[in-house]
């Protein structure tokens, strides 16, 4: 009787422990993709506009969790790779993850991408995911504060493609820069990496 009392506690601490997020710690979590900022930063101030005309302000970031992407609609190949794996991704959140986590793309390309043009394009990938593009000086700003530069590359012909970072953004629910995920991004990876993260935080 014992024996088999030593086996089901085993077996019971071992289903609460896979049930548990397990905890990495900030190295395991560099390993892994995600590089946390020992101290989160805040941002300051921008002015933007989401795919449904919203302002889309720090306000916009505040009481959840956000992953936030660089890219643009005539992206060949980063951006619609990175919004399909970050659907997937909050696919497999929890409830409760899931519902607080926002997936965020603001546009490196305002020129062509209008709230119009994002509307037709960022909720194919998830009805929930939000477009954000705004004034090209003000995008410039935020995604310098986020350590996400961009350029502009002209072809021959006149047409134009805009070079960004592929890394993800985590901003926490104070609205600050918690840190980002480095491409190329795994999505088992990421999911535990994410899971770490927010339960630090949190205690």
């Amino acid at each position: 009787g014992a024996i088999l009392l030593f086996i089901v506690v085993i077996l019971v601490s071992f289903v609460n422990r896979i049930q548990q997020p397990r905890i990495m710690s900030a190295s395991e979590m560099q390993a892994n993709g995600l590089y946390a900022f020992e101290t989160p930063r805040d941002f300051g101030d921008f002015q933007l506009v989401d795919h449904r005309g919203d302002p889309f302000t720090p306000n916009a970031l505040e009481g959840r969790w956000t992953l936030l992407f660089f890219g643009f609609t005539h992206c060949p190949d980063i951006c619609p790779t990175t919004l399909s794996f970050l659907a997937r991704l909050v696919e497999q959140l929890d409830g409760t993850e899931a519902a607080n986590t926002q997936v965020v793309l603001v546009t490196v390309d305002p020129a062509r991408d209008t709230p119009e043009t994002l509307a037709d394009y960022v909720p194919y990938f998830d009805p929930d995911f939000l477009g954000v593009t705004g004034e090209f000086i003000e995008i410039l700003g935020f995604a310098r504060s986020l350590n996400a530069p961009f350029r502009k590359v002209t072809a021959d012909d006149g047409s134009y493609q805009v070079d960004h970072s592929a890394n993800v953004m985590l901003i926490n629910p104070r609205g600050h820069f918690h840190g980002f995920f480095k491409a190329p991004l795994d999505l088992a990876k990421v999911k535990v990496t994410y899971r770490s993260a927010r339960y630090l935080w949190e205690h």
